[in-house]
């Protein structure tokens, strides 16, 4: 079977970021299918390469996190344009499978299948346009409606669906009720990532010698909401001088965020620039925790974040401030807590255990590790996926763990 991945933003472990399209394609490609990655980067010129085994058609189109609404709707337009040219060049796929975001790229599937008469499967991993309306980005009665009906449209042509969570899973439900949805969470890379020792040559190069290293790594944009972080910070800044903390990361709020805290004059923070999958495994290994933060909107409660799973994986204590199923994860399995961010006094007495009782940390940095091998490991993901591809619709449900393959 030849299948035709879709995603403008796919990205390599060397290059960092978000890289489940990579692992899933990958993953593919192993298994006997045949894959063709058709995608952009911020060069001038068309390329096209062999990645393990995947062949990547490279778009040129421009991208940043920092972009504003008016410039990555620009971009999005352009790919669109550019991908739907370059796929009628391509020999004929038998499945498309195209991953959101931007919902243009649903667009684009949706005009494949009925032009060319190739199915498609599409892979949501944010509800859009529900997190910039949530967001008030996207303000204009007329656009909220015309996006809104375009999303049901897509759904609506797509053979199958597959949701990153079970938050998104119910949405589209109501959207779209009779359609076959899957959950396929993102993963923990247990080959790459270990349960190890704390490093503590590293941390003392960082410059934290002996202190509880809560790290946040990942994007820094409106969405994720750093304040909450600095909040927490400024509070036990006051409570302890045992605490350090890292920012790991680039985005477009990450000039705000260093301005607020040395106004603050929060002290035990480091900012360090954004890592490949590399940099972050060596980062991670001087931690102690690992704090995931988003604004309070409810569509960012259906989030599936790549650096829950890494945290995970790298067996560390997870502090989450938003509610939904990553906090009912961590609980629930006694891996992390749930960190509200409107009551930044009471972060601290969940925390105080941990500071106390080398052993319980321990504890909850192994279960940590447990619940990313028996649930979110790399190789029950590519299953899932290579499930979905075979029809395989008898498949073992399990709300809990989020194992679900189909609603």
């Amino acid at each position: 079977m030849k299948i035709l991945y879709i995603h403008q933003y796919f990205k390599t472990p060397e290059e960092g970021g978000a890289i489940r399209s990579y692992y899933l394609a990958q993953g593919l490609a192993e298994h006997g299918y045949e894959v063709e990655m058709v995608t952009s980067h911020n060069k001038a010129k068309y390329e096209k390469k062999n990645i393990d085994g995947l062949i990547v058609h490279y778009l040129p189109v421009s991208y940043d996190n920092a972009f504003g609404f008016l410039k990555r709707i620009v971009a999005f337009i352009k790919f669109y344009r550019l991908a739907y040219k370059k796929i009628k060049s391509i020999p004929k796929a038998d499945v498309i499978y195209a991953t959101s975001t931007p919902l243009t790229v649903g667009l684009l599937a949706l005009r494949l299948k009925r032009r060319l008469k190739i199915p498609y499967y599409f892979e949501v991993r944010d509800l859009w346009p529900e997190a910039p309306i949530q967001m008030g980005v996207i303000k204009n009665w007329f656009l909220k409606n015309w996006l809104v009906r375009l999303e049901k449209r897509i759904y609506q042509g797509a053979d199958k669906i597959i949701a990153l969570s079970p938050g998104i899973r119910d949405h589209i439900i109501k959207v779209v009720p009779n359609k076959p949805i899957y959950i396929i969470p993102n993963m923990s890379d247990c080959k790459f990532f270990n349960l190890t020792l704390k490093n503590k040559k590293l941390e003392e190069e960082i410059g934290f010698k002996d202190k509880f290293i809560i790290g946040y790594f990942g994007a820094i944009g409106r969405v994720n909401k750093l304040d909450y972080f600095l909040d927490f910070m400024e509070m036990l800044n006051k409570a302890t001088r045992n605490v350090a903390f890292l920012i790991v990361g680039k985005g477009g709020d990450l000039p705000g965020i260093k301005e607020q805290a040395k106004k603050r004059g929060i002290r035990n923070l480091k900012f360090l620039p954004f890592q490949n999958k590399e940099g972050i495994r060596h980062l991670l290994s001087a931690m102690d925790a690992t704090y995931i933060s988003f604004d309070q909107k409810p569509v960012l409660e259906t989030n599936s974040p790549n650096k829950y799973f890494d945290a995970l994986a790298a067996g560390k204590l997870v502090i989450t401030n938003t509610n939904g199923w990553v906090r009912e994860m961590v609980e629930t399995h006694q891996c992390g807590f749930y960190a509200d961010p409107q009551n930044p006094k009471a972060i601290y007495t969940k925390l105080k255990p941990f500071f106390k009782d080398p052993n319980l940390l321990l504890k909850y940095q192994k279960n940590a590790r447990n619940l990313a091998e028996l649930y979110y490991s790399r190789e029950i993901q590519v299953q899932k996926l290579i499930s979905i591809f075979n029809n395989e619709y008898h498949l073992k449900i399990n709300e809990e763990s989020v194992y679900i393959l189909t609603a």
